[in-house]
């Protein structure tokens, strides 16, 4: 498989997809966090210093309606020639002349931005359709669309002499950017840095992890998480819950749990998946005490109780004190580290304590020597809360496409490279 560092670029011109679906600031459009484009600079920054031409192609959002000014990538390329220290060159439609004008005549060292490529509904393989269609219609149109996405990947694939694939954040969609315009390179396909290390350390994690290997799952509902608790129970020694679906399993077990979010018709489940982690012989630590409020607010009264005796009307927000120590405890012992989901609700200050005491912990336990992986929206927002992002071994910038890796699904922007 090529590489970027074996991978001879003199003279040629390397389309990447990046990730740069940057939130913008509503009014002024103006981009509020630009950790994404930070993270694509090591790959883009190579292939210039190797000789190489650079055109990057990326989605914003989702223009469901076609182009609007609003997701437009024009927003982004002040900020990205500052970047990278090059003007960059901004091509109005992706597969349009302009582009197509640009590529041919982008010399080594230069820079080019396609226009959002979801813009075109080729690039999801998705028609857009008014309502009240048919079926017939529905089909025929899903039909013409994929007919014409290979038309759009072909015309995509003609600017370029090689691709590299730097957008784990979508490696799990089966676009035209990410997985079909692979074919088109057989032998100049390759990953990018940032790819290359979000695979590698969720490899690490699922493949290959030193023991002991804890998992801490928290999030709002078990519904979003079985078939990841499913796939993990063969591989984990510890199974920490924390978050909304904790109450769940509370109730299955006969536990109170107020006005707690829990998931009636998932309780059997819930019973369905402790019975698993013992027959695993797979230790599954649920919190045995929390801080209860009642209201979702930060001006809410707030109690101590045991995690199965809350009261009617309170709800659980985070863990308390007794399930901190016992979770602190358990992670400081690993060798390796997978978290994804908070304690509770981190984002109000009555309510972060155990989420933070948690991220401490996986600080601790990384710098007597375990590998950490911090992957999930809200995770990776408390590790970075908690200014400790520096401190564990790797936060994903991948959302979705890191969940479903953990769910043992194969993804099919990895899949195109490595095939």
């Amino acid at each position: 498989m090529q590489t970027l560092d074996n991978y001879n670029f003199s003279g040629k011109r390397a389309i990447i997809r990046v990730d740069f679906n940057v939130p913008l600031d509503k009014k002024t459009l103006a981009i509020t966090d630009d950790n994404r484009m930070r993270a694509a600079v090591p790959t883009i920054k190579k292939v210039m210093e190797k000789g190489g031409a650079v055109i990057l192609m990326s989605h914003l959002g989702r223009p469901d309606k076609g182009p609007e000014d609003k997701f437009s990538l024009k927003h982004i390329v002040a900020h990205l020639s500052d970047l990278l220290g090059v003007p960059v060159k901004f091509a109005d439609d992706c597969i349009g002349q302009q582009a197509i004008e640009y590529s041919k005549n982008l010399k080594a060292g230069e820079v080019m931005l396609l226009e959002n490529l979801r813009f075109y509904e080729e690039e999801e393989g998705k028609p857009r359709l008014p309502e009240n269609v048919t079926d017939e219609e529905k089909k025929v149109a899903k039909e013409k669309t994929k007919a014409s996405q290979k038309e759009f990947v072909k015309k995509l694939a003609s600017l370029a002499d090689c691709y590299v694939n730097d957008a784990f954040g979508t490696a799990h969609r089966a676009h035209a950017s990410t997985a079909l315009i692979a074919s088109s390179f057989p032998n100049d396909k390759m990953f990018g840095y940032l790819m290359n290390a979000e695979v590698s350390s969720v490899e690490k994690v699922m493949h290959n992890p030193q023991h002991p290997f804890t998992a801490i799952m928290g999030g709002a509902k078990v519904s979003d998480k079985i078939s990841i608790i499913e796939n993990l129970l063969s591989k984990v020694d510890n199974l920490i819950i924390g978050g909304g679906m904790v109450y769940t399993f509370i109730k299955a077990q006969g536990g109170n749990v107020g006005s707690s979010l829990c998931e009636m018709d998932k309780l059997d489940v819930a019973l369905d998946l402790l019975k698993k982690a013992k027959e695993n012989n797979v230790e599954f630590y649920l919190p045995v005490d929390n801080i209860v409020a009642d209201k979702f607010d930060d001006e809410a009264n707030t109690q101590y109780t045991l995690v199965n005796e809350v009261p009617d009307g309170w709800m659980g927000l985070d863990i308390g004190e007794k399930s901190v120590a016992s979770f602190s405890e358990v992670i400081k012992n690993s060798k390796t580290i997978l978290w994804n989901g908070p304690m509770g609700v981190f984002e109000k200050k009555k309510f972060e304590n155990g989420t933070k005491k948690v991220a401490e912990a996986i600080v601790a336990a990384t710098a007597l020597g375990a590998f950490s992986l911090i992957g999930g929206g809200d995770s990776v927002a408390a590790i970075n809360k908690y200014e400790m992002a520096d401190k564990v071994s790797y936060v994903s910038t991948g959302g979705g496409a890191l969940l479903e890796y953990i769910e043992g699904k194969v993804l099919p922007g990895i899949k195109a490279i490595k095939e």
